[in-house]
């Protein structure tokens, strides 16, 4: 995993730039104020930003090399990103089914992620269902069946333009018919000042309240780690329309910004669930900070 992990990420390391902090020699205040600047400019967010600096300051004496303070560098990270109760936590599963539905702005990945996480469970021997509940985007609903027969898994769908509401109820009702484990709701992708959306997206968890008494149930925010801060700032409005028990960070093998996994925990004040590190099915992968936080500074340990 972590072999795999590394070669998805190798770009985000050469162009997040922390392994050229540690080939100085030398500990000084310019060490200081570069790390500090790759860290805000990279995504981990000002006030992260501060208490990892401040918290490694304590840890670093005079003794310590650039490779002491790489090792501190990372225990500080896994430390405040495990901070977040839950953080690399899989979906849910008992004995009754599990209802994960996914939402997030346009263009975040949901529809992917949904195929991805349906393959997974039923890598895990359980067997899952899509629910096309996109049903405002032009092709959202064919897209979903494409992945969905990539993955292997069943796809509830009606008619594009259709109610999402009455799609969610129909694929309830199949699960329990089919014996299922879980359910996997694809919902429209939505800003937070688009009220209609944010709406539909809140009847939509009404009715899965209404009709999956007992279930377990998920609500997880798929966000785009290109955007970065800015996207997470657009997306803090979702909380307040539905309960999100975690996060999806996609694209991460795309972003410049590799700080995005570290703060959006704290940021948001859900923990990072799981990470899309590429186009595969088997790179949704879940988030463990240690692998994660290696990956990203392994080349900085073979550097110094």
């Amino acid at each position: 995993m972590l072999n795999r992990l590394s070669e998805r990420i190798d770009s985000v390391k050469k162009r997040w730039g922390i392994s050229s902090l540690f080939s100085r020699g030398s500990i000084d205040e310019s060490l200081w104020e570069s790390l500090e600047e790759v860290l805000i400019t990279g995504d981990v967010g000002v006030d992260m930003t501060e208490r990892i600096i401040g918290s490694l300051r304590s840890r670093v004496s005079r003794g310590s090399s650039d490779r002491d303070i790489l090792q501190m560098l990372s225990s500080v990270l896994c430390e405040m990103v495990l901070e977040v109760e839950g953080t690399g936590q899989p979906i849910r599963f008992s004995s009754s089914p599990t209802v994960v539905l996914l939402v997030g702005v346009n263009g975040s990945g949901k529809t992917t992620t949904a195929a991805k996480l349906s393959w997974k469970i039923g890598q895990e021997g359980r067997k899952a269902i899509l629910a096309a509940a996109d049903t405002f985007r032009a092709g959202a609903v064919e897209q979903l069946r494409i992945w969905g027969d990539r993955a292997g898994v069943r796809v509830v769908a009606h008619a594009p333009g259709g109610d999402p509401g009455a799609v969610v109820f129909d694929a309830i009702k199949a699960v329990e018919a089919g014996g299922y484990d879980c359910l996997i709701v694809d919902t429209a992708g939505r800003l937070h000042n688009r009220s209609n959306l944010m709406e539909e997206m809140s009847k939509i968890d009404r009715i899965i309240e209404k009709n999956c008494e007992g279930w377990q149930r998920e609500t997880l925010l798929v966000i785009d780690a290109v955007s970065g801060q800015n996207g997470l700032r657009q997306v803090e409005a979702f909380g307040k329309a539905v309960p999100i028990s975690g996060l999806i960070v996609t694209k991460y093998d795309h972003t410049a910004k590799g700080g995005v996994i570290l703060s959006a925990g704290h940021q948001l004040g859900v923990p990072v669930r799981y990470v899309g590190i590429g186009e595969a099915m088997e790179d949704m992968v879940l988030f463990r900070p240690e692998e994660f936080v290696g990956a990203l500074l392994e080349s900085s340990e073979r550097e110094v």
